[in-house]
This record gives C-alpha cells, sequence and structure tokens, in this order.
C-alpha cells in the first residue's frame, strides 16, 4: 500500500470535480508536524491563482469531492489553503493486518516494469580497488536491489577500465616476471599496486622497455593473440581480486556484470562514422571534434568534444556513446543510471547531449548521472593514510573488522564463537556501507570511524541491535510470527506513529528507485526503530494486565517492524543478525 500515491489519485479527482485547471498536481507531502495531520496537500493556492479563486474556498470544494471515507478520521484547512490529512487508527490498523504475513512487507511490486541498466563501481585493471570505489559501488547496488524488489529488470554493468595505452607497459613487464619465473610472477601479481607501481618504473626508467610497451599497445590493439593472452591474465587476476572485494561488502556485482571498455572497441569506428553521416563531426589539428551550441568555452564560442584523437585513438567519450548505444538499442534499456563522481558532470551532460543528437539513446530512454559528493577524512580532504596514499578497500574492511571485534567484545552476551563471527562481520560491513549510504549522495561526506560504529544515532549498530531486540521478544515470549493471529488495534500515540510509518515503507522504496538516493531508506529506517523503541516502552507486551488480544496485536507490530527493518537493510546490502 502507497498511501501518498493513494491520497494524490484521490485529490486530482476532488481538484478536476472542483473546477481547477486540468493538469494541476496533488502535491501531497507527509506532513511536517503531527497535529497538523499524517499528510498534507498544497495544491491548492496555485491552482486557485489561476482561477482568480479564494484559496480556502477552493480547498473546501476539494474536500466537498474528496472520496476518503473509511480512510480519513479528519480533513481540515489550515493557513491560506493547506489541506491536511488525519489517517483513521482503523484504516491504519487494517493496512498494517493485511502487511503482517507478507514476506515483502506490504509493498507491491510496480505495475510499470521497466529495464534499467545501472552502471556503477568501474575499476580498473591491474590495480587494486580502493575507497574511491566504495561510493560508487555501494550506491549503485542498494538502488539496484531496490529497482529489482520492485519487479524491474536490472542490468548490472561493471564498466571495467580494461583497456588504453597503459596496458602495453603491464603486458611487458607481465612477460618480464614471467621469463623470470612463474613464482615471481604470481607473488608480484597478487599485489596489483606492487604489479603496476613496478611496471610503471621500468616504464620510466628504462627506454628499451618503454620502446617495446609501446609496440605492445600496437600489437594488442591489432588483436594479437600474445599480446591478447597476457592481456587476459591480468583482466581474469583484477576481476578475482575485485570479487573477492564485491563478496566481503555484500555486493551483487559479479563476473558476469563486467562489460569493460574492451568490448566496445569494435563499435568506436561505428560510431565516428555515423556522427559523421549526422554532419556532427568537425576536424580540429587533425581530430575529429563535435562541437555543442549547449556548451559554451570561456569564450563563450561553443566547446568542442574530442572523440577521435588526431593520431586515431579514442577517448572516454568514445566508449560511453558506444556503451550508450549499445545500453538502449540492444539492451533495450527504459532508463540508464550511472553511479560516478561529481567531477564527472560535464562530461556526461556532453556526452548524453551527443547521444541524443546521434541517435545513440532511443527516445523514450531516460539517462541519469547519478553523481555523488566524496569522502573525506577529518580534516576535510579527500580520505587518505597519513603518508597521503590511497587507502585500498581491502585495507578498510580489515581495519572496520579489528574496531567491530573490539566493540563485540565489550558488549556481547551469551554468543556463540560462530555467532559473534557473524556479528562482528554484519557490525563491520554495515557500518562501514550504512554510514556513507545514510548520507545525501550528491554531498561530501567525514568518514569518522567512532560515529559509524556508535550504537546510539543513525547508525548500523543501532538499527541491527533494533531488529535483535524485536526478536528477543519472539524469543522470551516463545512463539514464531507464524503463530501471530488477531486483528491489530492502535489505541495510543506510541502504537500509532509506529503503525504511520510501516504503512510508508512502500513509497519510501519507490522514491529510491525513483531518485537514486539510499539515503532517503537509512532515514525511514531510523525513524522505525526510534518510533519502535519508544512503543516498546509505552506498549508492554508480556505486563500483567495486558489482555491477550491486545497481546497479540503488539506481537504482530512487532513482526512487521522486524520484517521492514529486514527487508530495508537488505536493499542497502546489510546483513541483519538474530542475536548481539
Amino acid at each position: 500500500m502507497n498511501i501518498l500515491k493513494l491520497l494524490e489519485d484521490k485529490v486530482i479527482k476532488a481538484l478536476i470535480a472542483a473546477g481547477a485547471p486540468e493538469g494541476t498536481p496533488a502535491m501531497v507531502r507527509p506532513g511536517a508536524r503531527a497535529n497538523f495531520g499524517d499528510y498534507q496537500c498544497n495544491a491548492v493556492m496555485a491552482a486557485a491563482k489561476k482561477m482568480g479563486m479564494n484559496p480556502r474556498e477552493l480547498a473546501q470544494k476539494v474536500i466537498d469531492n474528496l472520496d476518503l471515507d473509511g480512510i480519513a478520521s479528519k480533513v481540515d484547512i489550515a493557513g491560506p489553503g493547506f489541506i491536511n490529512f488525519h489517517l483513521a487508527p482503523q484504516w491504519l490498523a487494517s493496512s498494517l493486518q493485511s502487511a503482517v504475513h507478507d514476506p515483502r512487507a506490504g509493498v507491491a511490486e510496480t505495475d510499470n516494469r521497466q529495464t534499467v541498466v545501472v552502471d556503477y563501481s568501474a575499476p580498473n585493471v591491474a590495480k587494486e580497488m580502493h575507497v574511491g570505489h566504495l561510493r560508487s559501488t555501494i550506491i549503485g547496488d542498494s538502488t539496484a536491489r531496490t529497482l529489482e524488489f520492485l519487479g524491474h529488470k536490472v542490468i548490472r554493468q561493471n564498466h571495467l577500465g580494461d583497456w588504453g595505452t597503459q596496458f602495453g607497459m603491464l603486458i611487458a613487464h607481465l612477460e618480464e616476471l614471467e621469463k623470470e619465473n612463474q613464482e615471481a610472477m604470481s607473488m608480484e601479481l597478487s599485489d596489483l599496486e606492487t604489479f603496476y607501481r613496478e611496471a610503471k618504473k621500468h616504464f620510466d626508467e628504462n627506454p628499451d622497455f618503454a620502446t617495446r610497451a609501446r609496440s605492445y599497445v600496437v600489437r594488442l590493439q591489432a588483436g594479437d593473440e600474445y599480446c591478447l593472452k597476457l592481456w587476459k591474465k591480468l583482466v581474469d587476476t583484477t576481476l578475482s581480486h575485485n570479487q573477492d572485494t564485491y563478496d566481503r561488502l555484500n555486493v551483487s556485482l559479479t563476473t558476469a556484470d563486467v562489460m569493460g571498455e574492451s568490448a566496445y572497441n569494435d563499435s568506436l569506428p561505428v560510431i565516428i562514422q555515423l556522427l559523421d553521416e549526422q554532419g556532427l563531426l568537425s576536424e580540429d589539428s587533425g581530430a575529429r571534434v563535435v562541437f555543442l551550441d549547449e556548451f559554451k568555452n570561456k569564450d563563450g564560442d561553443p566547446m568542442g568534444v574530442i572523440v577521435e584523437k588526431s593520431g586515431g585513438g579514442f577517448l572516454y567519450t568514445t566508449t560511453d556513446l558506444a556503451a550508450i548505444r549499445h545500453r538502449c538499442h540492444t539492451l533495450n534499456a527504459d532508463r540508464v543510471l550511472y553511479y560516478v563522481d561529481a567531477r564527472q558532470g560535464q562530461h556526461f551532460d556532453q556526452v548524453f547531449t551527443i547521444a541524443r543528437k546521434a541517435g545513440f539513446a532511443s527516445d523514450h530512454a531516460s539517462l541519469e548521472h547519478h553523481a555523488f559528493g566524496m569522502m573525506l577524512g577529518k580534516d576535510g580532504k579527500p580520505f587518505k593514510t597519513r603518508a597521503g596514499t590511497t587507502i585500498k578497500l581491502a585495507d578498510l574492511l580489515d581495519e572496520a573488522e579489528e574496531r567491530a571485534a573490539a566493540l563485540i567484545a565489550s558488549k556481547s552476551g551469551d554468543l556463540s564463537e560462530e555467532q559473534k563471527v557473524n556479528v562482528i562481520r554484519s557490525v563491520a560491513i554495515g557500518s562501514v556501507k550504512y554510514a556513507d549510504l545514510s548520507k545525501n549522495r550528491t554531498s561530501d561526506y567525514v568518514f569518522d570511524w567512532d560515529n559509524m560504529l556508535a550504537f546510539e544515532g543513525n547508525t548500523a549498530p543501532y538499527l541491527l541491535y533494533a531488529y535483535t531486540r524485536i526478536m528477543s521478544i519472539f524469543r522470551k515470549a516463545g512463539i514464531s510470527e507464524s503463530d501471530l493471529a488477531g486483528d491489530i488495534l492502535i489505541e495510543n500515540d506510541a502504537e500509532r506513529e509506529l503503525a504511520l510509518l510501516l504503512c510508508r515503507f512502500s513509497e519510501t522504496i519507490e522514491s529510491v528507485a525513483r531518485e537514486g538516493l539510499p539515503h532517503q531508506l537509512c532515514a525511514y529506517l531510523y525513524d522505525i526503530s526510534g518510533a519502535f523503541m519508544k512503543f516498546y516502552e509505552a506498549c508492554p507486551v508480556n505486563k500483567e494486565g495486558v489482555s491477550e488480544d491486545l497481546r497479540n496485536s503488539r506481537l504482530q507490530i512487532c513482526a512487521l517492524t522486524a520484517r521492514t527493518l529486514k527487508l530495508g537493510l537488505g536493499l542497502l546490502g546489510i546483513e541483519t543478525v538474530e542475536q548481539m
């Protein structure tokens, strides 16, 4: 049940019946304060202005035409014409009742299924994943999970950096290691950062090596079998390293989702040809360029976007255009979402503009750059080691587990060793992910170990603890969810607050899927946890004097809260545990 959509549909019908201009949006929002109603309609003032009518008079006409029997206990007008909706407790209770035994907690799959391509993570070959890959990976994965949960066909794309001039250098270095001995090669490949650094040093200091490396680039791009074999070894090694990290992060990307830059090689000359045929190409100092009137340089002239270098080489722009063409016309995407940091904003604006002009993007497809800010240290600068080097993602996760182990050792009760291992992993990985996902992706955020591992505030440990607290209620009561029966009763403010939030799960999920903003789901789960804590204190389950009917009602609310938390955290890629 999506309450927001239900009310919007009702309001739109009432606006039409009240004579409001055609196409007037419903503008229904959750109420900012409980005493002003659960939801509020802000559509009347603008509509009344167009009609030359008193807003409060139009608001009353809208109310007179609203069909909310059994849904709202009260609808009133506030201020210049806001319409406030107070939902009926009985209707909230019946909405919860239908969700209690639903494995989806009342969230229906969409009627408007789309094919959505989600481009995220995108590390590079022969380099280990570092903290700079974290945001793209986990924000993109959360959105992909959410879209899939709603029934959309999600095609994950890991746009691996597996092509370019640097591969001549890497292949030449790998060749030398292979000749030296297999053991030395295996050892150096096990540390990709060392491998890349040694290859670069060799290239910079040895002219003969550099000459051979450049020749290998030409051979690789020409499809030389020997160079392709060594290149594939580098790619496969990198993919294995990356998959270990994805598995630790509980990220749903697999090697089957990899479609690197090399996959588009054969398409790049076609892209140039098509741009030329449509009159979009110009020559500038030997390079092939698309000039865009939509973007101006500092002199006010159309900005040029190079798609082919003077020497015949292609650029990221060319590859991205080929990817859009493939995603729209081969994968038949309705939406293509790119999780790439905000600094690439102009690049994607230009690529999307060229793709539209050239017809590489189908008319109905939505191309969306879901940009994100930077991960900062406490000093406000990009998060790095004290020596100023970029932190490997694996090292970050190792430290998270060490800190979580110390935390759990000081708090855990009667847990088995196996349970402790699971709790430590869940808290460690969940904390790193949640600290990021709970921030608006469009903003920079400060990475802070103390805050992210705290059991108070909007953190993963707090939410995980709230879930385990509910599980303990059922263990102590000696019953399972399947035993629950009877009607749900909403008799006090704490019950009502929690019930209303639980009924908002669907609209929250749909908003995350639409906007790609997982922090909305984090904020919702935090509110649920806080409301449950109030409910837990105000509405005891096993206290003497609580009737059997009321006990069963409260246990059902507990069960639905637990399921909502588990599902919500699962969409964030965070695993729950039964005890902490």
